[in-house]
């Protein structure tokens, strides 16, 4: 049986490949933007205004939904520090400033920038939360899942693997950092995975077995 399209809404071929991996057992086929031939517009750098993961993952669904007609599946998430007074959140793709980006590139810059930002800060206040916004969206009906994973900042990149802020972040309970864990293990303890394995039960509602629902709402609305 030829398994339905769901639309994951982002040009991050990390994000693409763990979100596909994520949701292997969701009897679903999930499609990247560049699989439906949708080119970047401008416009999509203007998706995420909100002060929230939920209202600009939840822009991007709808949005993404609007070009590209099937269900839609857009994710927001970013890095929570504690001793930054939750910095970078959802800045955390910009965290860097520019010209410290167009030296070393994004990542690497926002790993250098936080770095020097925590650099005076003790071992005991070096705590932070990954956070991790699911919102879907079709014709009908739309919802947010929302996902964290604890734990704190170390003082210098560790590991090779996962992207971002992966090789600083040691979650809760483990001695390795995203980077060095094994990527089974990291995208199990994600906040990523917490907030896709509970968007997998809308999708097998509404797309693998849709069944005639009222419309109803849920999650938050962004702003007018």
């Amino acid at each position: 049986m030829t398994r339905p399209p769901v639309l994951a809404a982002t040009r991050n071929p990390h994000k693409l490949h763990e979100i596909r991996d994520l949701l292997r057992d969701v009897r679903v086929s999930v499609l990247g933007l560049e699989d439906l031939g949708i080119p970047a517009d401008p416009e999509e750098e203007e998706l995420e205004p909100f002060d929230t993961f939920a209202r600009n993952a939840l822009s991007k669904a709808r949005y993404f939904h609007g070009r590209s007609g099937i269900p839609t599946l857009a994710d927001d998430s970013g890095l929570c520090v504690d001793a930054l007074d939750g910095e970078p959140g959802v800045c955390t793709r910009r965290f860097a400033p520019s010209d410290w980006a167009d030296r070393w590139g994004r990542d690497e810059a926002n790993n250098r920038w936080l770095i020097a930002r925590l650099e005076r800060v003790e071992d005991e206040r070096r705590g932070a939360r990954y956070h991790c916004a699911i919102a879907v969206a079709d014709d009908l009906e739309h919802a947010v899942f929302e996902g964290r994973v604890e734990g704190s900042i170390v003082r210098a990149p560790r590991g090779r693997g996962g992207f971002g802020y992966d090789p600083l972040f040691v979650p809760a309970g483990e001695g390795m950092t995203f980077a060095e864990l094994p990527g089974g293990v990291k995208r199990a303890l994600s906040h990523r995975a917490v907030a896709l394995t509970r968007a997998g039960g809308w999708l097998r509602d509404h797309v693998e077995s849709p069944r005639p629902t009222a419309h109803r709402v849920e999650g938050p609305r962004p702003a007018p």
